[in-house]
C-alpha cells in the first residue's frame, strides 16, 4: 500500500510539511496547487525543477497535485472561463512534475439533466478532459457532494477520457449519505486516486446539510471492507491522509499512517 498525505494539512510552510510527510516515513504527497509556492503563477521554471529534486531527495512521489479552486466548481457561469484556464495552469505545472493526476471538485452534481447546472458541466468539463489527456494527465474530480451513481451518471454522459475520480469514502458518508463501499465498484473505472479520510453525516438542521470529520477510523466509512473492495477492483494507487480538522494534525495523520498500516498487514493490500 503506497500511503500518502496532502502536506498542506501540517498547516506549515509547504516544503516544511514535504519534508515532515518523508520524516514521517510516507510514501508521497498531494500538495495544493491554487495558492501560494506552488501556485503555477508563483513557481518558475527553476521553481518547478528544485522542487522536483527536492522531492525526489527525500524519497517521495507526487501523487497528484490539488488543483481545486473552491466555489461552485463548473457550475457557475461567471467565474468558469477563469476556472478553465487556472486548472490548464495546474494540468501544466504536473506535466513540469511528472505528476498525472491533478484532482479537483467540478460542482454539486445536480439529479435533473436539464438543470443549469448539469449543463455547463457537459459543455465545460470535456475541453479541460482534454487539454489533460493530451498531455497526459488525468482530471479526477472528488467524491462526495452527490451519491457515486449520480457522479457516474454524469461522466458516463460526457465520456471524456480524460475526466476520472478521485475517490474520498469520508466525503460520500459526510455529506451525501452514501455507501463508500458500494461506490468503489460503481466508480471502479474512474477511479485513479484517493483520500484517507474519515468522518460522519449529522443530522440537517434547517435543511442544511451537517457533518463532522474525524480521525481515521473513528468515523463511519467501513476502511476493513472499503479497503479490500480497492483490492479486488485492482486499485494499486494512493492513499493519500487528508485531515483537515483537528487541534493536532500531525498526530491525527500519523494516526492515520498506523492504522493504514496495520489495515495492510490484514488485508494484504
Amino acid at each position: 500500500m503506497k500511503i500518502g498525505v496532502i502536506p498542506d494539512c501540517f498547516r506549515i510552510p509547504i516544503k516544511e510539511g514535504i519534508k515532515k510527510a518523508a520524516e514521517l516515513k510516507l510514501d508521497g504527497i498531494q500538495p495544493y496547487a491554487t495558492h501560494g509556492e506552488l501556485d503555477p503563477k508563483n513557481l518558475s521554471k527553476t521553481g518547478r525543477d528544485e522542487l522536483k529534486t527536492l522531492v525526489e531527495r527525500l524519497g517521495l512521489t507526487i501523487s497528484a497535485l490539488v488543483g481545486d479552486f473552491g466555489g461552485h466548481g463548473f457550475t457557475d457561469p461567471a467565474t468558469l472561463d477563469w476556472r478553465v484556464e487556472r486548472t490548464k495552469e495546474v494540468i501544466d505545472l504536473a506535466v513540469d512534475l511528472e505528476v498525472n493526476v491533478v484532482t479537483t471538485h467540478i460542482g454539486v452534481v445536480p439529479e435533473d439533466e436539464n438543470a443549469r447546472e448539469w449543463k455547463a458541466m457537459v459543455q465545460s468539463l470535456p475541453e479541460v478532459g482534454t487539454y489533460a489527456y493530451n498531455r497526459g494527465v488525468y482530471l479526477a474530480t472528488e467524491t462526495g457532494p452527490e451519491a457515486s451513481s449520480l457522479l457516474k451518471k454524469l461522466l458516463d454522459t460526457i465520456g471524456n477520457p480524460g475526466l476520472k475520480v478521485n475517490y474520498d469514502p469520508a466525503n460520500l458518508v459526510m455529506v451525501a449519505g452514501d455507501d463508500p463501499v458500494k461506490g468503489v465498484y460503481t466508480l471502479k473505472d474512474y477511479i485513479v486516486h484517493t483520500h484517507a479520510k474519515d468522518g460522519i453525516k449529522l443530522p440537517d438542521e434547517n435543511g442544511q446539510k451537517r457533518w463532522k470529520e474525524m480521525p481515521l477510523g473513528e468515523g463511519n466509512v467501513n476502511f476493513p471492507e472499503y479497503l479490500k473492495a480497492m483490492k479486488e477492483i485492482g486499485y494499486n494507487g494512493f492513499f493519500t491522509i487528508e485531515r483537515e480538522v483537528g487541534e493536532n494534525p500531525e498526530a491525527d495523520i500519523i494516526k492515520a499512517r498506523n492504522f493504514l498500516r496495520e489495515l495492510e498487514k490484514k488485508i494484504g493490500i
